[in-house]
């Protein structure tokens, strides 16, 4: 006897399907602390994928892209990438290098307009493409946020430069992260390809690689696809963008970036144009200036840190910022790569993706999670001891500062005419001295925002120089903004 399927049969075999659970296989332990990451620690969605040897072995999204709308996550659903948006800007202008149309080598002045970098310290010329791809042109630490709540827009590109892009530490001296350096990179780019940034990233990197749920900011067409950013309250994160998009601003899916990803392993994927030589790919994850990295064993070439942990090479970033927190691991002998996205700031991708290492690599081992160690008392060395005095600089005016450094370790900070105030978290190392205070800073973007005061500063002889950062403090759903002025003290007599 014959059997006919109605369509009320249909969609109850569908439900089953849906509901029946998927075979057991070797990510299920991963899948575990996904869902407690969800349910215990509050992260509204996590999406992942896996690639070995050129094939997504998995991908996956978990919990809800749009709490409100009830959009469950998956593979595609597309989320704000943070500081992995830096890869992506180098692989495009990688492709300009490529075709001669940029230097690496060349100073990054000559691909600017009228507004030039301001070398407070050592010589412009030395601020290379290549160096400021990497952190070691001499670029402070610098990010400003606009929210789609408030009146203030984003400045022109040339206007942040003119304001902010003082070089505040001689070029190859020392590395500092530096999101001002990819605005610079992203205007470059602009700039030579008489496109937008956002329309060059497009045409030369997205739709070339197949990467069809990506975009800088949320394209055209692909906003039923996004994840929407939550605090760590839960409220939604109002929609924001920045003055450097090219440090920060691209969306992607976990399908797209794992196949970025594997795109940089050299794996050709179907639908994938060779947009870059095997030879230009190893240059971007080779050390720029090994002598200035952080740590032992670590670097950052072009748009990536490279590492070696537990025996295997790593070629990697992560990105964070409000309601945002990425992870992308490449390991490139072994020929593997991992993404894991989600749209809230919390440990998950690193505590996911090392459950994913683990299971892939032999003898990986967790990293741990990061943490300020207690810093000791400071006590001031002679070349510190005294009193200091010279000039901070806004874009607007020049302002006297003191530091006195006390045999009792106290350090009393004098901006202006401003009462004296104490630096605290204070410490020095390798010629570095780092401290935090209170003080206001005469400088028309910082008034938008409260903030304390970061010092980071240079001992060069009788001279201490380098940067005095306005750093917002951050509420549960925004981060604030990091405004940098250059500061050159004298030792007095």
């Amino acid at each position: 006897m014959g059997f006919r399927f109605t369509r009320g049969l249909w969609c109850a075999l569908a439900f089953l399907c849906v509901a029946v659970p998927a075979q057991a296989d070797r990510f299920d332990p991963v899948r575990a602390a996904i869902r407690e990451q969800l349910v215990e620690n509050g992260v509204p969605s996590i999406a992942v994928a896996v690639m070995q040897d050129g094939k997504i072995v998995w991908e996956e999204g978990f919990g809800w892209a749009d709490r409100e709308k009830r959009i469950a996550a998956d593979a595609h659903t597309m989320y704000s990438l943070a500081s992995i948006s830096k890869p992506i800007t180098t692989t495009g202008l990688m492709t300009l290098v490529q075709s001669g149309k940029i230097d690496l080598d060349r100073p990054i002045d000559d691909y600017l307009g009228s507004a030039k970098l301001t070398a407070r310290v050592g010589d412009a010329r030395g601020a290379t493409v290549r160096r400021i791809a990497g952190h070691t042109a001499g670029l402070p630490l610098h990010y400003q946020f606009f929210y789609e709540d408030e009146t203030v827009a984003r400045p022109p590109m040339g206007e942040t430069i003119q304001r902010y892009a003082n070089l505040v530490s001689a070029p190859g001296e020392r590395f500092q992260y530096s999101n001002l350096g990819f605005g610079i990179l992203d205007e470059i780019i602009s700039r030579t390809s008489g496109l937008s940034y956002a329309d060059f990233m497009r045409r030369e990197v997205f739709l070339p690689l197949g990467l069809t749920h990506t975009s800088v900011d949320i394209g055209p067409g692909l906003e039923a696809f996004a994840a929407m950013r939550y605090g760590r309250n839960g409220e939604r994160v109002p929609f924001y963008t920045f003055d450097h998009p090219g440090a920060s601003a691209v969306f992607s899916s976990a399908h797209d970036l794992v196949r970025f990803a594997g795109f940089h392993l050299k794996t050709r994927l179907p639908g994938q144009k060779p947009i870059l030589t095997a030879a230009m790919i190893d240059e971007m994850h080779r050390p720029v200036d090994p002598q200035a990295a952080r740590d032992e064993g670590s670097g950052y070439g072009i748009g990536f840190n490279v590492r070696t942990k537990d025996g295997y090479r790593v070629v990697s970033h992560s990105g964070g910022m409000a309601g945002v927190a990425t992870i992308m691991q490449l390991f490139p002998d072994r020929n593997i790569a991992l993404v894991v996205l989600t749209n809230s700031s919390s440990p998950a991708p690193r505590i996911i993706a090392d459950k994913i290492a683990a299971i892939m690599l032999p003898g990986w081992k967790p990293s741990p999670a990061p943490s300020e160690p207690p810093l000791p008392p400071f006590a001031p060395t002679p070349e510190l001891a005294g009193t200091w005095k010279g000039t901070l600089s806004t874009p607007e005016t020049e302002m006297p500062v003191e530091l006195v450094f006390q045999n009792d370790g106290l350090i009393r900070a004098t901006f202006g005419d401003q009462l004296p105030t104490l630096v605290s978290k204070a410490r020095f190392d390798k010629g570095l001295f780092d401290g935090d205070l209170n003080a206001h800073i005469p400088n028309a973007d910082a008034r938008r925002y409260s903030y304390f005061v970061h010092l980071a500063l240079k001992l060069d002889g009788t001279t201490l120089r380098g940067a005095a950062t306005a750093v917002g403090d951050a509420d549960n759903a925004r981060v604030r903004n990091a405004l940098s002025h250059w500061v050159w003290l004298t030792k007095q007599p």
